[in-house]
């Protein structure tokens, strides 16, 4: 094993490190992405493709990969320039635009898994998911609940996210959550505080995009490259629409 993931031994297999170093893997968002690109990067996935056309903002700071010298510069130039810090032989492809219905087929072909990373302002996010399925795509949604990290995985065979939208709504991340907690409540394991977030972020008098924080973003970039290995290494996980939730809220 190459000595940059001797630490890797026990939990990875000579083979499993080979055999995601050249698989690869392209996020759709470089918010929450960024985290996940670093975690799955130092895993040992080694060719990983950046999409998004956003620059650093000092709001990013509290829970994205970033700095306070990227302020204003291109996300995906940022993070490109930390990951080939952290490993220079990388295979880093970023893409300075958003995706968009006429560019989102060119820009998944060749990729093996994807991370939706992209916030629901449109329906692009589900039109990526979309092609992805049909190109037998898996792909990784990331949720930063703030205290805690839930993923879901849409499967080429299986149902799209919008496959829980009710009538006279469209779907966006708080329609996903709200999924989530009713399905625990179902089986009969609650989450009260997701619930209680939820609430106070729908009284709020300005329109203001989700509140989330870093516990949340390392959580779920854990998480996402855990399944990345799963899928990779062709082992279990679970399918939309079941999903990951991890938080201590509940200890």
């Amino acid at each position: 094993m190459d000595n940059r993931y001797s630490r890797n031994r026990i939990y990875l297999t000579p083979e499993e490190q080979e055999a995601i170093k050249n698989y690869p893997i392209i996020l759709g968002g470089c918010g929450i992405g960024s985290v996940i690109a670093e975690c799955a990067l130092r895993l040992g996935f080694e060719n990983i493709t950046i999409i998004d056309g956003d620059q650093v903002e000092l709001s990013n700071l509290n829970r994205q990969n970033y700095t306070e010298d990227d302020i204003d510069t291109d996300k995906v130039s940022a993070i490109k320039k930390r990951l080939l810090s952290i490993n220079n032989k990388a295979n880093i492809t970023v893409h300075n635009c958003f995706l968009t219905k006429d560019n989102v087929e060119t820009l998944v072909e060749g990729h093996k898994i994807a991370i939706n990373a992209l916030d629901f302002t449109s329906d692009i996010p589900l039109h990526f998911d979309k092609i992805c399925q049909q190109k037998g795509i898996p792909v990784l949604h990331p949720y930063n609940l703030g205290w805690g990290g839930l993923v879901t995985i849409i499967t080429p065979e299986g149902l799209l996210l919008d496959s829980i939208e009710k009538p006279n709504e469209k779907f966006n991340e708080l329609k996903m959550v709200e999924y989530a907690t009713s399905y625990l409540k179902f089986w009969q394991t609650p989450h009260d505080w997701i619930d209680e977030c939820i609430e106070k972020y729908l009284k709020e008098k300005e329109v203001l995009p989700p509140p989330q924080l870093p516990i949340a973003s390392w959580t779920v970039a854990a998480m996402c490259t855990h399944l990345l290995y799963n899928i990779a290494t062709n082992k279990n996980i679970k399918r939309f629409p079941e999903f990951y939730l991890s938080t201590i809220m509940n200890s």
